[in-house]
């Protein structure tokens, strides 16, 4: 275990879990207004694909992620729109859209697999960078991982403490009421569509062009989708809970590596598909632990009934609902 360091470890998840976190926060921020977005997994895969090939071909990594930002942008767009306008289910249309936009990424992409190509460095923060321990974990990143970061303080900030994201919460929870009040629905969950939307696409950029530079089949990004959409449940709809939920599921895939070769005589394929049922479990007992009878058991119990409280949580009761103005 001598190769095992604290600092690199905490490092290595914070920069990890910087597209799970974009994509997480992405959907948090969607699921809000009501629209459920099941494309998610095909979305990242499809604006990783965009996003490294416009890069390659115009050596313009900003060029790169504007493209996948606005792939993101218009797949959740789609699925606003065949929800809100056309009257389709949400689930229905979003589950046919990853399967498209996947196969579409991998059959476009193919010419450019395992092709060299442009990656965002390291930028460290003047100062902040050589603060002791803090200085290796939180400020020798690049920019996409800055962003994230800073991204949870902004959506936590714009859902609860502006008027804007009352408004939000409003159309989420009561659609009909928000429309009572001069609020038109349709447009507040088509715009957090889009915006959520460019945060996925901002997500997959960040695989192709920092966390695993370039394009490939299996592309590592496969999976992340799926595992954002569990992370909103985790987290209660709340982006800091959320946000939590991505560095644990970060720290899971890093540990993974390091347990690859501590224990070698395990296959690799264990440790690498293990955070993923292991974020089910927790699910898992997160629904049991909500439960009245688990309730009423940890009734006397300080440290449970805390625990419940931390993972308690409540759609947004219009989710995956159709509103009509009829």
């Amino acid at each position: 275990m001598s190769d095992f360091h604290v600092t690199i470890l905490l490092a290595s998840v914070i920069a990890a879990a910087a597209p799970i976190l974009l994509a997480t926060l992405g959907e948090t921020i969607t699921e809000k207004s009501g629209i459920i977005n099941l494309s998610l997994d095909g979305t990242i895969l499809l604006s990783a694909m965009c996003a490294f090939v416009i890069a390659l071909k115009t050596d313009n990594i900003l060029l790169g992620f504007v493209a996948a930002s606005l792939v993101g942008a218009l797949v959740a767009g789609m699925v606003a729109f065949f929800s809100i306008y056309l009257k389709q289910s949400q689930v229905a249309v979003g589950f046919v859209l990853t399967l498209m936009t996947r196969d579409l990424a991998y059959f476009i992409g193919s010419p450019y697999s395992r092709m060299p190509g442009p990656q965002v460095g390291p930028m460290p923060v003047p100062f902040l960078s050589e603060i002791p321990f803090f200085g290796d974990v939180l400020f020798r990143h690049n920019l996409p991982v800055y962003f994230s970061m800073v991204m949870i303080g902004v959506a936590w900030w714009y859902v609860y403490k502006t008027r804007l994201g009352l408004r939000l919460r409003s159309v989420g929870e009561n659609p009909e009421a928000s429309y009572a009040r001069g609020i038109n629905p349709n447009r507040v969950q088509m715009v957090y569509a889009l915006c959520g939307g460019l945060l996925v696409g901002l997500a997959g950029a960040t695989f192709s062009l920092c966390i695993k530079p370039g394009w490939g089949q299996p592309q590592g990004a496969e999976g992340t989708g799926w595992i954002a959409l569990a992370l909103v449940i985790f987290g209660g709809w709340n982006p800091v809970k959320a946000a939590l939920g991505a560095y644990l599921f970060a720290f899971l895939q890093v540990m993974s590596i390091y347990f690859q070769g501590w224990l070698p005589s395990i296959p690799a394929q264990v440790f690498q598909v293990a955070p993923f049922p292991l974020m089910i479990f927790i699910l898992v007992i997160m629904f049991f632990a909500q439960r009245e009878s688990f309730v009423r058991w940890a009734k006397d119990k300080p440290v449970v009934r805390a625990v419940i409280r931390a993972l308690s949580s409540a759609a947004p009761s219009s989710l995956g609902r159709r509103y009509s103005e009829e």
